[in-house]
């Protein structure tokens, strides 16, 4: 993995809003949840969530599916397998 783009995994998980939305997708297991239900027990504006949820998607931390009108998102565990293998690694790649 290279610098930059672990970078902006942190930099989105850097915020608490997002931290746990993940929180709560990791809870959720494989199967994930419909934005419906992430945004009632956050309890923050659809819209608000919409961006956030963007963010992880964006850096790879989420995935999103469209289930005919529910949108379900899951943690994608490969990229935070990857970024948990890349803060081991004594010689992070540059660039």
């Amino acid at each position: 993995m290279e610098l930059e783009i672990a970078a902006g995994m942190f930099d989105a998980l850097g915020n608490p809003t997002r931290l746990r939305i993940l929180h709560h997708l990791a809870n959720a297991g494989e199967q994930g949840m419909p934005v419906g239900a992430l945004q009632a027990e956050i309890g923050i504006p659809n819209s608000t969530l919409s961006h956030h949820l963007a963010k992880l998607a964006n850096v790879g931390l989420v995935s999103q599916e469209r289930r005919a009108t529910t949108l379900v998102c899951r943690i994608v565990g490969e990229t935070l397998s990857t970024l948990s293998t890349y803060l081991a690694n004594p010689r992070p790649k540059a660039g």
